[in-house]
């Protein structure tokens, strides 16, 4: 701890390292300053993005828990960009979905790292402090959390780094701008260490596998300088190579000898068996209780812990081994087999679309719905504000494998791998133009062993084809996994891996993509040394895999429907001037809800690039095409035509006359002496606000150009009506001379009638 020298200042010692990312752009790692009682802190910069990251372990271990109690909180602070948390409470909450993502980004690069007999809770916090609207924080997250770590006295096998790797007009650009992002056609997060990749997350748009592991390449160039300048902040603070002392784990080399003997052979031949998940369970069950029958009372329950790991060392050898030395799978299957795939689409009638997937015991039912723009998610976040259209759930029940546990709300695997299957949809998806709706896909897991996520984007893809929404092309996916023996050198790679082969295999590589290329992709490997030769191979092995699953879902839908379904509401999508958005709202909102009134539909306007985007949404076509007119007229408003007959709704009534709506926008004057042939005392005897009334115009006031309006034009005159006859003012002859004003008022009525009437 610093310690006060009484003059005000704090005694601490500020370390700090630079990395150069070219083009004049910057990242200073800092320890020393800020957060010193935790076990591990770092500032890392970058522009004006700050952020604090913080590592902390536990020196007491639970006897029960035989794994790594590692949690990864990432938040992003509201006043890092000057803005207030949205919301009641105006204060941050709990984690959004961006938030969550970025946190399993960074835990999927770390845990692998850390010592497998290390079983103290520790826990790495990442926060951004400062925001920079160019420079996005989650390339940074995974360096600070590895950074923190590498300061700090906790047992780690790194360091790692994470960056985000894009193509930008033709180039990979490490850690790009925000400005530049939106102009990439691959946006890859990787991560590695010194000597080799960890974890790769990314979508592009149809690349080849070539050009994937190209962008990973260029990707571990950026990361070994990074974890380069981690060793030299660990080597200024002195904790370079020095960790706590720790034993967490007590064995008994006796006991592991008994259980080797006696369960190696037993656990191959099980393995062998080519049986369901559940028999396969079964069986090594039987083995495993059959074992610890030979084992004393006293024994077993002192040693539990040290048999279950022995056991399932010997389970995990025996799977291992027969798929290297025989290439047998445990549920028969060959390396590059696929399992049998059955598809079923427009299952659920009263939805927008909907379709089964199952592959083996993996199985999604997913459900399309449309919306209107009204439906699009707000994502109000402490760096980004917009609205998506497009939003892919995934649920993951207990059901679907068997088990029985309480619902605790959505779970980081389920937002994980939602967002997968979401980035490997979204660039097959319509233009606006084509497909104006708010798109929603959930996809309920009903059964999994093994690649639940790829089933989604299988479901996924058939759910919207059999909605009729016109995707640029299907999209498949698969799961690849990988064993390897680092001894020998031997290794396999196994396409469409089970939910066992995923847990004791070497790597998870899910991929997805169209007959032409890459729209999705995410790896965790979990061994040292996986060359690119060998990533290569996955991926070629993937690509064969994949096509053969896109023809298998084609079998049900080949292309999406021609059409709609007949529930599914209706919408258009218009394009106006951005000076008619304000007409079209009207004053508070008046003009555009009177027509969504008439004409019972839902209508939205907003502001692109100065041009005004209106989507009209009803349940019938006659609904929209009645709006439709009526937003046209006023967006693109006819000449109102002299000696042309209307029809038009009554705006308003005054003593003289009514104003009357011609066309949208554009009203005019049916004078009371326009109303009838014969004499009309008062306008509401004619006329009420809001009726339709036929009328001609007549003709425009030359001066301020507003439009005269008849009805009576329109009518039969009343037989023997006489027209009366017109003088000019101030002109009527000698019949008026030598007349008192009395005679003249009562040939003539009262004045004011006759104003009303002039």
């Amino acid at each position: 701890m610093p310690q006060d020298d009484f003059t005000g200042k704090m005694n601490y010692t500020v370390h700090n390292q630079t990395i150069d990312l070219g083009n004049g752009r910057e990242i200073t790692i800092e320890t020393g300053k800020l957060a010193k009682q935790a076990h591990g802190s770092v500032v890392v910069k970058c522009g004006k993005t700050m952020l604090l990251a913080t590592a902390v372990s536990s020196h007491e271990v639970r006897d029960d828990v035989d794994f790594l109690p590692l949690t990864v909180d990432y938040r992003e602070k509201y006043a890092a960009a000057g803005r207030f948390p949205g919301g009641f409470f105006k204060r941050e909450a709990r984690p959004s979905d961006t938030e969550v993502l970025v946190m399993r980004l960074v835990d999927r690069a770390l845990r692998p790292t850390f010592p497998s007999d290390y079983h103290a809770g520790t826990q790495v916090m990442i926060q951004l402090m400062s925001a920079d609207e160019e420079v996005l924080p989650d390339s940074l997250a995974g360096l600070a959390a590895s950074a923190c770590l590498s300061v700090s006295d906790i047992p780690f096998d790194g360091p790692i780094s994470e960056v985000r790797v894009a193509r930008v007009d033709g180039e990979f650009v490490i850690n790009p701008h925000r400005s530049e992002l939106e102009r990439a056609d691959m946006d890859i997060m990787v991560a590695g260490s010194l000597d080799s990749i960890v974890m790769v997350e990314g979508e592009m748009n149809e690349a080849s596998e070539d050009e994937m592991v190209d962008a990973i390449e260029a990707a571990h160039v950026a990361i070994q300088k990074q974890c380069e300048a981690q060793n030299a902040l660990a080597k200024m603070t002195g904790h370079f190579g020095v960790q706590r002392e720790y034993s967490h784990e007590d064995h008994d080399e006796d006991l592991r000898g008994r259980v080797n003997a006696a369960l190696t052979d037993s656990m191959y031949e099980a393995a062998k068996q080519g049986t369901s998940k559940e028999e396969r369970k079964k069986k090594f069950k039987e083995l495993k209780d059959a074992f610890m029958a030979t084992i004393s009372p006293e024994e077993a329950s002192e040693k539990s812990f040290m048999l279950r790991q022995y056991i399932g060392a010997v389970q995990k050898k025996a799977i291992r081994d027969l798929l290297l030395n025989e290439g047998v799978r445990l549920d028969g299957r060959k390396s590059t087999d696929i399992r049998s795939i059955w598809t079923e689409v427009d299952y659920l009638p009263s939805t927008h679309g909907s379709a089964i997937f199952t592959r083996g015991e993996t199985q999604s039912l997913t459900t399309l719905t449309l919306g209107t723009k009204l439906d699009e998610q707000l994502i109000d976040s402490a760096l980004v504000r917009k609205n998506e259209k497009f939003l892919l759930h995934y649920n993951f029940p207990p059901f679907s494998t068997g088990e029985e546990r309480p619902l605790r709300g959505t779970s980081r695997r389920e937002v994980g791998h939602g967002n997968l299957a979401l980035r490997a949809l979204k660039g097959v998806l319509p233009d606006t133009a084509d497909c104006p709706y708010t798109i929603r896909l959930v996809s309920e897991i009903l059964e999994s062993n093994g690649s639940s996520s790829m089933a989604t984007v299988c479901a996924g893809t058939l759910a919207l084809m059999d909605g009729g929404v016109p995707i640029k092309a299907p999209v498949s996916g698969i799961a690849m996994g990988l064993i390897t023996d680092q001894e020998s050198g031997k290794y396999v790679v196994l396409s469409d891996i089970l939910g066992d082969e995923d847990h004791l295999g070497d790597m998870d590589f899910k991929v997805t993509g169209t007959e032409h290329g890459i729209t999705a992709c995410q790896m965790d490997i979990k061994i040292k040394g996986l060359s690119f030769q060998q990533l290569r191979e996955a991926l070629a092995q993937a690509r064969e895999g994949r096509h053969h699953i896109r023809r298998e879902m084609l079998g049900s839908l080949s292309e999406p429907r021609s059409d709609y379904k007949e529930h599914a509401p209706r919408i258009v999508s218009l394009e106006v001037p951005g000076d008619a958005i304000g007409p079209i709202i009207g004053p508070g909102g008046k003009i555009i809800q009177e027509i969504q009134a008439e004409t019972e539909t839902t209508i939205s306007i907003e502001d692109v690039n100065g041009k005004g985007i209106v989507e009209i949404a009803a349940a019938n076509k006659s609904a929209i095409d009645a709006a439709l007119a009526k937003v046209r007229a006023i967006a693109f408003p006819p000449t109102v035509e002299i000696g042309e007959e209307y029809e038009g709704k009554v705006k308003s009534i005054m003593p003289y006359g009514a104003f009357v709506e011609v066309i949208p926008g554009q009203d005019g004057l049916l004078h009371v002496s326009e109303l009838d042939w014969n004499r009309v005392d008062r306008v509401e005897d004619i006329l009420k606000e809001g009726e339709l009334v036929k009328f001609k115009v007549v003709g425009r006031d030359d001066k301020t150009g507003k439009i005269k309006l008849s009805r009576k034009v329109l009518m039969p005159k009343p037989e023997g009506y006489v027209e009366r006859e017109e003088r000019p003012r101030g002109d009527r002859g000698g019949r008026d001379r030598g007349r008192g004003r009395g005679d003249r008022d009562r040939d003539r009525g009262p004045r004011r009638e006759e104003s009303n009437n002039d």
